[in-house]
């Protein structure tokens, strides 16, 4: 696990006097949920080609491939979630562009403009076919204008959602927020999400505990993933 995961006693009790239970979306019916793996790109995982490199996103990896066979194995759906940069993206965000300086804005450019070394997926992710690859502009992936990921979550009938990737506290709790906001039963996974350090991902889970979601670990999950029924013959 990357991050050393510390959610007080007193947050848990929190969410028990909110929800009446700890973990309100234990339960996972497969075939109604997707693993939504945020950002993980050269980009922000090779200090050669990067502009924004997390140490400990490496580390998540072989977690996330776990989850998603697991997920896949119970009928369950995998989005591989691909942040990028272009003139359209650069002019409608305008207000991301004047906040950085213009070296900053140029690494970035070189790193996530679409057909870029930064900009490809980090080789030892286990990206199969029939999992989804989708397209982002924003932090958050579910923003309008970020992506047509929930139209596509939404076509498959899907109604829960378990955010994985980089960064905790950008956008993956970004995309976390919002898909809970749009009506999405929303899991962040404790020990598959990475941030620059154990506070800011801990912060960022505790956040979103109390008034957003559930954060589960990968192992919780897999204990509550109610697997597809299987198909009967007419």
């Amino acid at each position: 696990m990357a991050h050393r995961v510390n959610i007080p006693d007193s947050v848990v009790e929190r969410v028990v006097r909110r929800c009446g239970t700890a973990h309100p979306f234990a339960r996972l019916d497969a075939a109604r949920t997707a693993l939504v793996v945020i950002d993980m790109q050269n980009g922000y995982m090779r200090a050669d080609v990067g502009h924004s490199c997390v140490p400990t996103a490496s580390l998540i990896v072989p977690t996330i491939n776990r989850l998603a066979t697991s997920l896949r194995d119970a009928g369950g759906s995998v989005f591989w979630v691909q942040n990028a940069s272009d003139e359209r993206s650069r002019e409608e965000w305008s207000v991301l562009e004047e906040q950085a300086s213009p070296a900053r804005r140029a690494a970035r450019i070189r790193s996530m403009t679409p057909g870029s070394p930064g900009h490809a997926f980090w080789p030892e992710l286990d990206i199969r076919d029939g999992d989804a690859i989708v397209p982002k502009h924003r932090y958050s992936a579910f923003i309008a204008g970020a992506s047509d990921l929930e139209a596509r979550l939404r076509a498959q009938g899907i109604d829960t959602v378990l955010i994985a990737g980089t960064l905790t506290n950008v956008c993956c709790e970004s995309s976390a927020r919002d898909a809970m906001m749009l009506n999405f039963r929303t899991v962040m996974v404790a020990d598959a999400n990475a941030a620059m350090t154990d506070a800011e991902h801990n912060a960022s889970l505790i956040n979103f505990y109390l008034s957003f979601g559930d954060v589960l670990d990968t192992a919780e999950i897999e204990a509550g993933l109610v697997p597809q029924a299987p198909t009967r013959a007419p």
